[in-house]
C-alpha cells in the first residue's frame, strides 16, 4: 500500500521547529473545539473528542493546551466559531487531491487554497470532481512487529478489513470509526500503536516522475502550511521520506 502511510509525516512532524509544532497544535485545538461544540465536552460520551484528545498526545500536545481548547469550545473560556469546509482539485499529472479545513473566514480560505494549487502547477476543482476516488477508512499504524502474521490474525479477528506491510510500520484498515476500537484491541496484545485516525484512502494511486513528484510535494507542502488547513489526502505515490 505504497504512498498512502502517514507514519512518515507524523516523524516529520515531530521533528520539526516549535513554532511548526504549534502550528500542529492549533489545527488539533480547532479539531477540538469542533467536537466539543457537536458532542460535549465530556470525552466519556464523546467519541469524537476523545479520539482527537488520542492524537493530541500521539503529537506531544501539552495537557494544559488540550484542556484549554475544551474550555474554550465549552464557553467557559472565549474562543472562536469554526466551520468545516472541504476542497477539492488536481495536482500535477492528473492527480487528486482532497483538502479539509476549518475556518472562521471562508473566503480567506478559498483564497488561500486556490493559490497554492494555482502556484504549483495545480488547479481547484468542483464539489465531488475527485471524492468518488476515496473512500473513508480508519487506519491504525503499528511499529516495532516483531511477527506481522500474527499481528494480522491478532487485526483480523478484532475486526480489521485489511492489513498491509510499509517499510518499518504495519497499516491496518477498518471501517470508519473503528479505529478507536482497533487500537484499544492491539494495545491490549502488547503492539506499539503510533496513529489512530479516520482517513480518506484512494482507490488506486498514481505514479508521477521526479519532476513531478517535486513539484506535487511542493504543492502539498503549501497547502498543509495554511492554518486552516487540517488534512490532504491524495493519490500519489510519493518516495518514503528519510
Amino acid at each position: 500500500m505504497s504512498g498512502h502511510s502517514k507514519w512518515h509525516n507524523i516523524q516529520a512532524r515531530k521533528g520539526k521547529s516549535d513554532a511548526a509544532r504549534g502550528k500542529i497544535f492549533t489545527k488539533i485545538g480547532r479539531e477540538i473545539a469542533v467536537a466539543v461544540k457537536t458532542g460535549g465536552s465530556d470525552p466519556n460520551s464523546n467519541a469524537k473528542l476523545r479520539d482527537i484528545i488520542s492524537k493530541a498526545k500521539q503529537n506531544n500536545m501539552p495537557n494544559d493546551n488540550i484542556e484549554r481548547s475544551i474550555k474554550k469550545a465549552s464557553g467557559e473560556l472565549a474562543g472562536v466559531n469554526y466551520e468545516a469546509i472541504t476542497y477539492e482539485g488536481y495536482g500535477v499529472g492528473g492527480s487528486a487531491v482532497i483538502v479539509e479545513c476549518l475556518t472562521d473566514n471562508k473566503n480567506r480560505t478559498a483564497g488561500d487554497v486556490r493559490h497554492a494549487f494555482d502556484k504549483h502547477g495545480g488547479s481547484l476543482g468542483s464539489t465531488n470532481c475527485v471524492s468518488y476516488l476515496f473512500n473513508r477508512k480508519g487506519v491504525v499504524i503499528v511499529t516495532n512487529v516483531k511477527d506481522v502474521d500474527t499481528l494480522m490474525m491478532d487485526a483480523l479477528d478484532a475486526g480489521a478489513v485489511d492489513v498491509f506491510e510499509d517499510e518499518d510500520t504495519v497499516q491496518v484498515i477498518t471501517e470508519p470509526n473503528k479505529h478507536s476500537e482497533m487500537q484499544e484491541a492491539l494495545e491490549k496484545k502488547g503492539y506499539n500503536v503510533v496513529s489512530s485516525d479516520t482517513e480518506l484512502v484512494p482507490d488506486t494511486y498514481v505514479d508521477l516522475n521526479e519532476e513531478q513528484i517535486g513539484k506535487f510535494q511542493r504543492m502539498v507542502d503549501a497547502l498543509e502550511d495554511l492554518d486552516d488547513v487540517q488534512e490532504v489526502y491524495h493519490n500519489v505515490n510519493l518516495p518514503d521520506e528519510e
